[in-house]
């Protein structure tokens, strides 16, 4: 993936003010990279986030909370990252990307005109799903199109350091050891790409295509990348849907990027999923 000249071998002498940490370049597999992040030793306190953004985005890092085992270690360097397999999340357009996906994971809805193949998959995926019709209501099975455009948010690198702090706080019951992080990116919404993060293996694996969707979050919504497991991504929000019929429209867009937020680890169906992004300050994907 194309990107700026990486600042991380020089990070120890680019003046910022950090706490000790060590540089990720190799996974458990073996493979040696480029540096892919930075990360603390220790957990991150109330405001780190704020102090450390600014001066970080200046030469070319961002933050980001990644998740360890705590004093027995099993942070990033644990995980699978595979930054050799990602494309460049500009070369992918969101719109066909959740199109794609929204099509692919509704198939059922075409009944016995859709391809076996296409159904086996779906089926694979979901299991049976009788009554799959009522989990995508009110949508069907074609493409609902992008949701609008939230209103009248607040700043996103604001809101992106509210949210931090409650992760750090404990508010994402999966983020029990987090540690604040630097990636060289060239904005928030490539940070998966960036590292290689392989935790929607089982839905792409090739991030960079979800990163376009959170390019166009960020343009939309002003979504910021606050937090990753090995498999769950926390994002804030400055401009959440604030009615029904918005939440709903980008409850849909949730569904295709991260179908197993509805189907597997939500309320089961896409109307109760939507009632609870309204006003909602963080979205946080899972994939299985």
């Amino acid at each position: 993936m194309a990107t700026l000249p990486n600042p991380l071998p020089r990070i120890a002498t680019l003046g910022l003010r950090l706490p000790p940490g060590r540089v990720v370049d190799a996974t458990p597999e073996g493979r040696r990279h480029e540096p892919l992040l930075w990360y603390a030793d220790g957990p991150p306190s109330p405001g780190d986030w704020a102090a450390l953004a600014a001066p970080a985005a200046r030469l070319g890092l961002l933050p980001v909370l990644v998740n360890t085992q705590g004093v027995h270690g099993g942070g990033p360097e644990t995980w699978e990252l595979r930054p050799e397999m990602m494309s460049y999340p500009g070369d992918h357009e969101a719109e066909e990307v959740l199109a794609e996906f929204w099509e692919e994971y509704t198939a059922d809805e075409l009944g016995a005109e859709a391809a076996p193949s296409v159904r086996e998959a779906v089926e694979e995926h979901f299991g049976e799903q009788p009554g799959y019709d009522d989990t995508i209501a009110p949508f069907g099975p074609d493409w609902p199109g992008l949701a609008p455009a939230g209103r009248d948010g607040a700043d996103p690198d604001v809101r992106a350091a509210e949210v931090a702090d409650l992760v750090r706080g404990g508010r994402e019951s999966a983020f029990d050891h987090p540690r604040l992080a630097l990636v060289p990116a060239r904005r928030s919404a490539d940070i998966p790409a960036a590292i290689g993060w392989m935790g929607p293996l089982n839905h792409d694996n090739d991030v960079a295509r979800l990163c376009a969707v959170l390019r166009s979050w960020e343009d939309r919504f002003g979504i910021r990348v606050v937090a990753l497991t090995s498999d769950v991504l926390v994002v804030s929000v400055a401009a959440p849907p604030t009615t029904p019929a918005e939440a709903e429209a980008v409850a849909a867009e949730h569904f295709a990027f991260c179908p197993d937020n509805i189907t597997q680890n939500g309320p089961d169906d896409l109307r109760a999923y939507a009632k609870e992004l309204i006003g909602e300050n963080s979205w946080a994907f899972w994939w299985d």
